[in-house]
């Protein structure tokens, strides 16, 4: 009897997505199914285009369609994304920020665990993959994306209705406030003029249709986080830690604080990891673990660890991080890692609190 389309649709079926844990079929995942003279070809619609298990879920596709038999002799299977909003923006009533899927902050509960550097390296990372994201420089008294970015020779501007166009560099729309006042001015903010400033940066840059906001959040617990809290419908906060203890106890402030917030904490990232010398060895200088150790007691998922490295350090002083993601190949691959856990998190986030019942779509 010869295989039909149906056949192939009813074998998808028993494909799960290894995150979300329900079938492709049910999660309408499967935009197109066609079958002609054994060749099978398929359409995948992925939640993000920084989807961490793509290749398994094309090797399990391929599997399930050949359990049919011999007649089968080729499958093709083509990847698309199409990222879904967050329950949160899409149940905000006067939502400021109406083109932006998900909104992530980037928080520590101290100074000096380099949130600003994993910030930066998120956003590149996830519009590396595809998606379209936006960075937002948060931390109004201190900013550093002008060099993280290598905006230093760009000016800011404005549009005809006074909103303030972002930069575009290194694949992502970016603002900050260190763009905004002179370069060497110190920025002394009291409660409400923080506010002011964090609501201005956030509602009155022209951010367009994003799939990731990324935030850059001041260190602490202060006004700034609990501004963004009340202005914005976040998807979700990412806590970045170095291994040491006295790292862990800010942090654990700061995931307190979130939850507090009734804002998700969808992982934790240890930065400053370990150290790889020139002779290749790895070395737990601030105790390799610590910050890994601690997320679990909290019940927080671990998404990525990050080493010292010269040439992070040096990318990210010139402006350019693009390289830390082309000239070298540990780090790009901890970064990838990390960019890809994050991305699979805030899937798992949006389909588990959005999952009703689901269409089956699937068109000849």
């Amino acid at each position: 009897m010869a295989v039909t389309k149906q056949q192939i649709i009813d074998q998808l079926r028993t494909v799960n997505d290894p995150e979300l844990h329900k079938d492709l079929v049910t999660l309408n995942m499967i935009k197109n199914v066609a079958y002609c003279d054994g060749n099978a070809a398929i359409t995948v619609e992925l939640t993000t285009p920084a989807c961490p298990l793509k290749d398994q879920i094309r090797s399990e596709v391929e599997a399930a369609v050949r359990q049919l038999g011999d007649e089968i002799k080729q499958v093709n299977i083509e990847f698309t994304a199409n990222v879904q909003a967050s329950p949160q923006q899409k149940a905000t009533q006067n939502n400021p920020l109406p083109g932006v899927k998900h909104i992530i902050a980037v928080g520590a509960g101290k100074g000096g665990v380099g949130k600003s550097t994993v910030a930066v390296n998120l956003a590149v990372g996830l519009a590396r993959h595809g998606a379209q994201v936006g960075l937002m420089d948060g931390d109004i008294y201190g900013p550093s994306l002008p060099t993280m970015l290598g905006l230093d020779d760009l000016a800011a501007r404005t549009t005809d209705g006074n909103m303030i166009v972002p930069f575009e560099v290194h694949g992502i729309k970016a603002m900050t406030i260190g763009k905004l006042v002179e370069p060497d001015k110190p920025l002394i903010w009291r409660g409400p003029m923080a506010h002011g400033a964090f609501r201005q940066l956030a509602t009155q840059t022209d951010w367009g249709q994003l799939d990731y906001l990324i935030i850059d959040l001041p260190p602490g617990t202060g006004d700034v986080p609990l501004t963004m809290s009340q202005l914005l419908p976040l998807t979700g906060a990412v806590i970045v830690c170095t291994p040491q203890k006295v790292a862990q106890d800010d942090a654990r402030r700061a995931i307190a604080m979130f939850r507090q917030l009734d804002i998700d904490v969808l992982g934790l990232i240890e930065n400053m990891s370990y150290f790889v010398g020139d002779d290749g060895k790895e070395y737990d200088i601030f105790g390799r673990g610590g910050a890994e150790s601690m997320a679990q007691s909290m019940d927080v998922p671990s998404i990525g660890t990050i080493p010292i490295n010269m040439a992070l350090r040096q990318h990210c002083d010139i402006g350019d991080p693009t390289a830390n993601f082309t000239k070298d190949d540990q780090l790009a691959a901890e970064l990838t890692r990390t960019v890809e856990n994050l991305a699979g998190r805030v899937s798992i986030h949006t389909m588990s609190d959005k999952y009703q019942k689901p269409t089956i779509s699937v068109s000849g």
